[in-house]
């Protein structure tokens, strides 16, 4: 199996619960790792996942507020599983920095994983 990820992919986006969170905004890193298994390994983009393609959808997601990041995280796992149907597994770890809490925490953290039923 290959996995291809990217980790740490900053952004600046207006996810919350609360409207001011939607109004403010917020710091977020994103972790993504995706794996199959090739038909072959060759130098041809076609035959992996386009690390460009990946991002690219992280951001399209991440430009739509959502209150919830479970909602979030999962709608990414659904367009990467659309994007590329041949993928085996998909983890997507988002993680809001300086959540608004009461006291000083780094980061809250939502992170699904889905494996492609046999």
């Amino acid at each position: 199996m290959i996995k291809v990820a990217l980790h740490e992919v900053k952004f600046y986006a207006y996810h919350g619960f609360y409207p001011e969170e939607q109004i403010l905004g917020g710091h977020y890193l994103v972790d993504v790792e995706v794996g199959f298994v090739p038909k072959k390994i060759d130098d041809e983009i076609k035959s992996t996942v386009n690390y460009e393609e990946l991002y690219s959808i992280l951001s399209a997601e991440m430009q739509q507020p959502r209150k919830l990041l479970e909602t979030l995280v999962q709608e990414m796992i659904d367009q990467l599983k659309n994007k590329f149907p041949f993928l085996e597994t998909v983890k997507v770890g988002l993680k809001k920095l300086n959540p608004p809490l009461p006291g000083e925490v780094g980061y809250s953290l939502v992170e699904i994983t889905w494996i492609k039923e046999a």
